[in-house]
């Protein structure tokens, strides 16, 4: 909104600042954190006085989480949306229909994601919407991002696969596009989903993950850049910067709540929402291999509960102590603080080698 505050300027005066991608990703970023600050702790009064015995607790899980999480309130992730939602309206062109697609997939998860969670709460155990439910919503969704993704792209970018470590190497997939973008929304969001599970675990790897995806957005949409590192070139997504800097904000200031011991769980409403908006800026710019690289974290933690499950079914036998891995790791005797502060360090190693493949060509 405030980038038609140029229409002001004549070239040499402070308003041109706003013609600056960079400058207003600052001010968004600065508009998340401080709305989070402001709100988190009224939000987590509110949500106290709504859920009178917090997030339901996993019977089967971790004996200790039945005493310290116990009690605790979810749908933290309210605030992280309204950050978000205000921070890029503020700051974004509203005439980039990257945002929009973005938005829309965020606030659809988090409205699913906070659906799921008030059964939750209003039900008093770990059931909400079910799967099955959950995903066919999760891939209309992505369904609809996708096509309105394609259309914005230009036409020699439709439908079309691109590599990693190839110079504009595409694959054309045709309408095979269509189920595999469509996978890599819902796959993100429920990978996020499962990672949230310990105190700061999932916020701190989104905020990695969404900054590199951020890097690359505007890169790719940049000519100069593009031509330098020889990539696709994908017109008007240099603005999706913006909304990560309002997520990375947002997420600064969940974090202040969410910090060990935490104040507040995100929730569905949070870890859905968060996981779609990786997955749509994957889409939206042509990288949808590389947030397997980025997100190799979430990949980790879902690929942990589909092994467990199918090997399970197959022997009768576990291949971890507990899925996801990271209550794995909880059973093996790791304090929480030590498995989250080593998978965020897991999660930057991985974000910084997706970076990588924007050069490696």
């Amino acid at each position: 909104m405030l980038y038609w505050l140029t229409e002001l300027s004549d070239g040499g005066d402070f308003f041109n600042l706003f013609r600056y991608i960079t400058f207003r990703a600052g001010g968004a970023f600065f508009t998340a954190l401080i709305f989070g600050f402001i709100f988190g702790r009224p939000l987590i009064n509110l949500l106290k006085s709504r859920q009178k015995i917090g997030q339901p607790i996993r019977e089967d899980g971790p004996e200790g989480h039945l005493v310290t999480k116990k009690g605790t309130p979810t749908m933290g992730g309210v605030l992280i949306l309204g950050a978000v939602l205000l921070s890029t309206l503020t700051w974004a062109r509203w005439d980039t229909p990257y945002i929009w697609i973005v938005l829309f997939v965020t606030l659809s998860f988090g409205g699913l994601g906070f659906i799921d969670d008030y059964r939750k709460v209003s039900q008093g155990n770990v059931d909400g919407v079910p799967a099955r439910v959950r995903l066919m919503i999760g891939f209309l969704i992505a369904g609809f991002a996708t096509y309105a993704s394609v259309l914005a792209q230009p036409d020699n970018l439709k439908w079309q696969l691109a590599l990693p470590f190839y110079k504009d190497t595409l694959i054309y997939m045709g309408y095979f596009f269509l189920p595999f973008a469509m996978f890599v929304i819902v796959g993100a969001a429920n990978s996020v989903n499962l990672t949230d599970g310990l105190d700061g675990l999932a916020i701190m790897p989104v905020m990695i993950a969404s900054s590199a995806l951020g890097i690359i957005a505007y890169a790719v949409g940049r000519v100069d850049f593009t031509q330098y590192l020889e990539v696709h070139y994908v017109p008007g997504t240099g603005e999706i910067l913006i909304f990560v800097a309002g997520l990375v904000g947002g997420g600064l200031g969940f974090l202040w709540y969410n910090a060990p011991p935490a104040a507040v769980f995100m929730g569905d409403t949070g870890s859905l929402a968060l996981g779609g908006a990786l997955g749509a800026i994957a889409v939206a710019t042509k990288h949808e291999i590389v947030l397997g690289i980025i997100g190799g974290l979430f990949v980790v933690e879902a690929l942990s509960v589909i092994i467990q499950v199918l090997y399970f079914k197959r022997t009768g036998r576990r291949v971890f102590l507990m899925a996801p891995i990271h209550h794995h790791f909880e059973k093996r005797g790791w304090a929480e603080s030590q498995i989250v502060i080593r998978f965020w360090i897991i999660a930057l190693i991985l974000a910084l080698v997706g970076l990588a493949t924007l050069k490696v060509r």
